[in-house]
């Protein structure tokens, strides 16, 4: 039995450094925190007004980071000052989520507001179309006479050119050190401060700074490439034993159907996690390029401070899918599992009331969420075949309050490894099935009862009214979502 895998008896070594796979507190829904729209402490809700200026955007995005990977989730060993001090004045989202967790597809949502069902794209689709990109975003944006700027991983085909989307584009994915010996951490973080230095109070603008870290080097597998560190943050988590993921009984492996117990999820799970060597190396890897990240969001701020422009400007940080660290024997993400699906999500606005900074909320935000929030704090209207919702009014700022219940996720990549499926996430219960399976597999989760998701209730006659009413559910939203070609 491989070191990573043993039964679960680390109880000592889980007291001296508790890592990956923390509990997430929240994952069954609400589960206490700050109300949406009150201050730390639970003071009453407050009057809100219209936001009194269209603000500046910096939206930052990273790659394979899931919910409880910062120090403000939680998290014992990341250190993320910079990102754990802008929730401490903005909202922290606890249960953000992503509606498919592959990172071109997910991008895509970010991008046109829109799920997958409806966006089609994902590797090896077609590009996304010209009408959802003429409404993207960044387009809005630029239309309403915005200053727009890409740098980093872009991840997304589109029928409407960068050049219509962005005055100023930049394009760069891994190896991590580039040809020219530089990190592309730091990469990113020269091409934002070159933009922002041309920034000017008078002239509004949105910067998206999207990072390839914390993805590993799929092709690079030595544990000084898998996951490969910028110089600044060599020194980071040196001498530390890393404890196992919580969810690391083999039990929990075999628990699982054949059609998952093969995936790409367990290929790649040998790639990274199943030595303790391995495991060590690169979990401490991928933690410094988290932490990478956090720095450069630093130096950000300090840019925007410098050019008089920080008080407008809204800074939104979220990631483009979960990650398995090892959990339930799995890497990567694509499944249904809370680990895979959860996301952190912070959003900073300076110009929020006093009462709507530094809160916690237990709220369901999704990544398609994002873009119409945005525009909603440019003072842009919100495009009406948009899927999200604006998050603005738990920002602080008048607007439709956030009532969601539950939410659609899927995952349509035609890969005989990583297998199709689509479902719903309320805030008890999730139903999936993987549709592709002969005959289709089915799981139901109790979040409240197994936050784990340990238990397939999806056979049991006591919850046959539940999984109907979520199939029926399920069945809204494809009525409502208008489906791309590839999934009609």
């Amino acid at each position: 039995m491989n070191a990573l895998l043993r039964p679960c008896h680390f109880a000592l070594l889980l007291v001296l450094v508790i890592a990956c796979g923390a509990p997430q507190a929240s994952q069954g829904g609400a589960s206490g925190g700050n109300a949406a729209g009150a201050p730390n402490g639970g003071a009453e809700p407050f009057v809100r007004t219209k936001r009194p200026k269209p603000a500046n955007i910096v939206f930052i995005l990273s790659d394979d980071q899931r919910n409880d990977t910062l120090g403000i989730a939680g998290h014992p060993v990341i250190k993320s000052p910079n990102l754990d001090a802008m929730a401490k004045k903005g909202v922290h989202f606890r249960n953000a989520f992503v509606t498919t967790s592959i990172c071109a597809a997910s991008r895509a949502s970010l991008f046109t507001g829109v799920t997958e069902r409806t966006h089609g794209y994902t590797f090896g689709e077609p590009p996304v179309s010209k009408a959802l990109g003429n409404d993207s975003y960044p387009k809005r944006l630029r239309d309403a006479g915005y200053k727009v700027a890409h740098v980093g991983k872009y991840g997304v085909k589109s029928q409407a050119s960068s050049s219509d989307l962005f005055d100023e584009f930049s394009d760069f994915d891994r190896p991590y050190w580039n040809e020219q010996g530089q990190h592309i951490t730091n990469k990113a973080r020269d091409l934002a401060l070159a933009f922002l230095s041309k920034q000017t109070p008078d002239q509004p603008f949105a910067l998206q700074v999207s990072f390839s870290a914390a993805h590993a080097d799929d092709g690079r597998l030595a544990i000084k490439d898998h996951f490969a560190p910028a110089t600044e943050e060599l020194e980071l988590y040196k001498g530390l034993t890393l404890a196992p993921p919580r969810l690391n009984d083999p039990a929990i492996f075999e628990a699982m159907p054949d059609f998952l117990k093969s995936s790409e999820n367990r290929e790649r799970f040998f790639w990274r996690w199943d030595t303790e060597e391995k495991y060590q190396g690169n979990m401490a890897n991928y933690f410094r390029l988290i932490s990478g990240i956090d720095r450069v969001v630093g130096d950000i701020q300090k840019k925007l401070s410098e050019r008089g422009v920080a008080d407008n400007t809204v800074i939104v940080f979220s990631g483009d899918n979960g990650y398995y660290m090892g959990d339930r024997g799995f890497s990567g993400k694509w499944t249904h599992f809370e680990q895979s699906l959860r996301v952190p999500l912070i959003i900073y606005d300076p110009m929020a009331p006093a009462a709507a900074q530094g809160i916690t909320t237990d709220e369901l935000a999704l990544n398609v969420d994002v873009p119409a929030t945005i525009l909603d704090l440019a003072g842009i209207a919100v495009p009406k075949h948009y899927q999200g919702t604006t998050l603005a009014e738990t920002v602080g700022w008048e607007g439709n309050k956030n009532t969601r219940e539950d939410f659609l996720c899927e995952h349509h990549l035609a890969n005989n490894k990583i297998p199709c499926w689509e479902g719903i996430r309320n805030k008890r219960y999730k139903y999936a099935t993987y549709y592709n399976q002969t005959p289709p597999y089915e799981y139901l989760h109790d979040l409240q009862d197994d936050p784990d998701e340990l238990v397939n209730l999806a056979k049991s006659p006591a919850h046959a009214t539940i999984k109907a009413e979520l199939i029926a559910r399920l069945a809204d939203y494809k009525t409502r979502f208008p489906a791309a070609p590839s999934l009609k």
